[in-house]
């Protein structure tokens, strides 16, 4: 697989949503989701339709990496104002990213994943950042069909060249 990214900036952004702990051998995101898809519905004031799937990690997650490691998911959206009382708030701040288009199942994104973190990070001119780590399901996402499209966002440093 040979697959290059766009390189963005992501403006701050805030989202209303929810969020559990999990981890990648205790995966508890279709619960998330199958709990927010009926709050979001009655949701008002939301800015566009995009559902936004966020991982936030510990500084030093990728440094220690075991698959029972927990980090925080949220499943959110973008909204104009009035959060729901059911509801948290989260800040994504400004920064770089490595913008990467997938598309097929859900189910089988482990595979791009696997690419980003363990060949075209290690092999580009950046490094991972302490940001959030996220993924924009819009109109053409559709879960387990294999023409689904995402965009997973990265967030992304200039390695420091010595």
């Amino acid at each position: 697989m040979k697959l290059l990214p766009q390189i963005k900036t992501f403006s701050e952004t805030t989202l209303v949503g929810i969020r559990i702990k999990t981890s990648l051998a205790e995966n508890k995101t279709q619960e998330l989701w199958q709990r927010f898809i009926p709050m979001q519905k009655s949701m008002r004031n939301t800015i566009g339709a995009a559902l936004f799937s966020v991982e936030v990690y510990e500084h030093d997650f990728f440094d220690t990496f075991h698959p029972a490691r927990e980090f925080e998911k949220w499943a959110a959206v973008q909204v104009a104002d009035a959060i729901p009382q059911s509801m948290e708030t989260l800040t994504i701040p400004e920064g770089l990213y490595a913008v990467f288009t997938y598309i097929g199942k859900a189910s089988e994104a482990s595979t791009i994943y696997q690419y980003i973190y363990g060949t075209w990070i290690p092999e580009s001119d950046y490094t991972l950042d302490n940001r959030p780590h996220f993924a924009i399901m819009g109109a053409k996402y559709k879960n387990e069909d294999p023409a689904s499209e995402e965009e997973l966002w990265i967030p992304i440093r200039k390695k420091n060249h010595k």
